[in-house]
């Protein structure tokens, strides 16, 4: 049975951060205020709520950095990017920037995986393309450490 430190208590906390910081992006409510609303009105089962807390608070308070890293990656206005799309992007380039104890091909994965989930239909492909830019600027050593990957 996975516990909430688990691997899938992991991918559990990056899907409701995808919805926390879509609900940030949207609404403009307060990263605490949806933190709390997160864990007050829905059944977080299994979840992560530590990696949860940081992704749905850093991500927000880090967005002119994490913005700064995505826009030379991206082929069109930030504003065309769907929002669901943009959490994903937020959330995975955070991931690479700050979190360096996942791999970046996990990174990669997950971000396709929430898209498959959460975006428009083939728009994993675009979030795999963007973030591999990201992984290939912020990653480089790492990346080149293992340079068969095809990704």
């Amino acid at each position: 049975m996975p516990t909430a430190g688990s691997h899938k208590g992991r991918v559990r906390a990056r899907r409701c951060a995808v919805q926390a910081v879509y609900h940030w992006i949207m609404a403009g409510t307060p990263p605490a205020d949806i933190v709390g609303e997160f864990v007050a009105d829905r059944e977080l089962i299994k979840v992560d709520l530590e990696y949860f807390s940081e992704l749905a608070r850093e991500v927000p308070a880090r967005f002119d950095e994490l913005f700064a890293g995505i826009e030379p990656a991206i082929d069109r206005e930030w504003g065309q990017i769907d929002p669901v799309e943009r959490a994903i992007l937020l959330i995975g380039t955070y991931e690479l920037r700050f979190c360096p104890g996942i791999p970046w091909r996990v990174v990669l994965n997950e971000a396709v995986e929430l898209t498959k989930m959460f975006g428009a239909e083939d728009a994993h492909k675009y979030i795999n393309g963007v973030l591999d830019k990201i992984a290939r600027e912020s990653r480089a050593v790492e990346i080149a450490g293992n340079p068969t990957v095809n990704i």
